[in-house]
């Protein structure tokens, strides 16, 4: 699954989903609204947004991605998403 569109669209559908259990956060299309951003967590690796990426797109997010892809916005995320594909077997 190295296609952008597909790859937006399952993240973006993720995003969605984790998105709305936080109302104070906009539909601003940046990661990070995933996670409350009146209270983010002290750590995002291992966090259900995160797992659910995981399992998605069959990759390991490893600390240092979890923290880039956490300041990213989607389209920029999806972009992400797929180099870890390339690089992960």
């Amino acid at each position: 699954m190295k296609n952008f569109e597909t790859t937006y669209k399952k993240l973006h559908t993720i995003y969605d989903k984790y998105r709305r259990m936080h109302k104070e956060n906009p539909d601003s299309k940046q990661m990070c609204c995933m996670w409350s951003t009146n209270d983010p967590p002290d750590i995002i690796d291992d966090t259900d947004p995160f797992l659910e990426i995981e399992d998605a797109f069959e990759i390991n997010i490893d600390e240092d991605s979890a923290l880039d892809l956490y300041d990213m916005e989607l389209e920029e995320a999806a972009k992400k998403i797929i180099e870890i594909q390339i690089v992960q077997p």
